[in-house]
């Protein structure tokens, strides 16, 4: 089983985690704690960037779900970035997703995103 690697960066007055591994029921919960300490250590604008990201599950989506409602409630911009012709944006795709969450194609959008 492969690890989930998250490192951080700021682009564009945004926190950007960038996701490196499987997003699934392994990983999940130490990513959701992570996506959780950044929107609430002062993170007003996180983005998910789910480029090398190589596998979502259900798990996994819930917890960007949970972040975007997060970031409703407490007033901050909450962005996924995935490739326009990769396998995540499929999923988000099939499963309705990417009309419930800001998909941007790559870290480029972040300057517009809201």
């Amino acid at each position: 089983m492969e690890d989930l690697v998250v490192d951080r960066l700021e682009a564009g007055g945004w926190q950007v985690l960038v996701v490196r591994g499987p997003l699934d029921v392994a990983t999940a919960p130490a990513f959701r704690q992570t996506l959780q300490e950044a929107q609430y250590g002062g993170g007003h604008r996180v983005a998910v960037d789910l480029t090398t990201c190589e596998f979502l599950d259900s798990f996994g989506l819930g917890v960007l779900l949970g972040g975007s409602k997060r970031a409703r409630t407490h007033d901050g911009g909450f962005a996924v970035i995935a490739p326009a012709d990769g396998r995540i944006r499929h999923v988000l795709e099939v499963t309705g997703l990417d009309g419930l969450l800001t998909v941007l194609a790559d870290r480029s959008g972040l300057v517009t995103a809201h």
